[in-house]
Formats: C-alpha cells, structure tokens, sequence
C-alpha cells in the first residue's frame, strides 16, 4: 500500500495517485484513486467500493473539499469502482460520467439518474466548468464492454482502468521505492495472469494499442497495482499488443 503521490503538478493543474486502498479482505483486490486538480476543481477518477471510501476521502480532504468536486469518472461498471458512489454524490455535487451501456443499471446501486452524463461508445472530448478538457478513450470488452479511459493531455497521463492492472504481492511492492514498474520482464508475472483471464481477446488489446499509441503518453495510471512510464510503459504497449487472452484461448473442436 502507498500514500498519495503527485504525478503531475503545475500551477493550476494537478494530477494525484491518492492512494492504493485496501478493501479488508485477504481476497480482495487493492485499488488505485486518482484525483485531478484543476483551477482550484477537483475530478474523480474511479473513487471506490463502498468499503474504502473513508480512506479515499481522508487523503482527498488533503487537497480539495468535497463541495468543490465537479466530476466524478466511472471507467466501468464494477462494485470496486462504483461501490462507494452514493456517499460521495450525498458529499458532492459532482456529475457522474459513465458509459451509455451502463447506466441503466446503476440505479440497481441505489442511485438516481439525474445527476449522470452517457459517455458514448466512440468516447469524445469534455470540457468541465473550471476549463478542464478531458478525451475519452474507448477501452471496450478490457474486460467490460462500456470500458472507458481517460487521458488528461496537460499531464500527459492515460488513466487506462483494468488495462495495464496488476496483482503484486506486498513483499514485492516494499522493493519498489515508487509506484512505477521498474522493468516490464520482471513486472510480467504480476500482470499477466489478469490479462490472459479478464481481457476479452487479443483483437480488443489490439484495438486499444492503435487507439493509445495515437496519443502523447508520458504515463499509463491503471486502476491496480504499478504505473507504467518510460521504456516500461512501451514494453507493455508491445506485450499487450501480441497477447492471446481471453476467447483466444478456447480449444475449439
């Protein structure tokens, strides 16, 4: 587990890992918050199952008051993104971005309609009241069908969800003196088998990789586990993109 760390930071704009929060359980999966900074607004990104939202908000609390949150990003549609929703839209606000497909089937987490914006299938630009520009980019079927992205173009940061996620053992993380995967050969075992078994075929992987390599990424911010930057981050862009997963795996007879 880590404390917040800043990504990316200027004047007006800030890019923040706020921490990897664990849900409490042995078999649960630890996962990443991000908040963007910008004008004095803030943007969630992903903000947490029901269980680590205390968490998330302690350290969020550090940089910005729940009143003067604008927008809150959901990349899909799992409980250890949406989980937590209904606390921070009682604290918030904020408009709810989320794919098309799926907001239907938020009210089933106790939510109402009216505060949420559809993210359509092809993704897009948004612009937020403080003069932030956020694109949209489509990550569908890795692994949920609406999957979206979010790259911030001031930070040069991709927000890529599931994409990229991986499982590292604690006594593995505490040889990490940041959050960055050092070496992606090394970092390969702890991000493979979530790949091969939660991306749904190596055609969506493909798809994803033309799509992102189109953009000027300094840093690729998954929802779990290490960041990916530098040689790493194009190491992995060049894995992924050969990767059999998913139906790709069936034995046909």
């Amino acid at each position: 587990m880590h404390n917040d760390i800043t990504l990316f930071n200027d004047e007006s704009h800030r890019f923040i890992l706020l921490n990897e929060s664990d849900p409490g359980d042995e078999d649960g999966i630890p996962s990443n918050q991000y908040l963007i900074l910008h004008n004095g607004k803030g943007t969630l990104l992903d903000p947490g199952g029901f269980g680590v939202m205390p968490q998330v908000l302690n350290v969020m609390l550090q940089y910005i008051q729940p009143q003067d949150i604008e927008a809150i990003v959901l990349s899909h549609q799992d409980p250890d993104i949406v989980g937590g929703l209904s606390s921070w839209m009682r604290l918030t606000s904020a408009k709810v971005f989320a794919s098309r497909i799926w907001r239907r089937f938020l009210p089933h987490y106790g939510l109402t309609h009216m505060r949420f914006v559809d993210i359509p299938d092809e993704g897009g630009n948004i612009t937020l009241n403080s003069g932030l520009t956020l694109s949209f980019i489509p990550a569908h079927f890795l692994h949920s069908p609406g999957q979206i992205n979010v790259y911030d173009p001031l930070s040069k940061i991709l927000f890529s969800g599931d994409v990229g996620a991986s499982l590292v053992p604690l006594d593995e993380k505490a040889n990490h003196a940041d959050v960055f995967a050092q070496n992606f050969s090394t970092h390969r075992q702890f991000t493979e088998g979530f790949h091969k078994r939660y991306m749904a075929s190596n055609r969506a992987l493909r798809y994803w990789v033309q799509q992102v390599r189109k953009l000027d990424i300094d840093i690729i911010a998954p929802q779990h586990g290490l960041l990916y930057r530098g040689q790493v981050k194009d190491d992995f862009l060049d894995w992924v993109y050969d990767l059999p997963c998913g139906s790709d795996l069936f034995e046909l007879d």
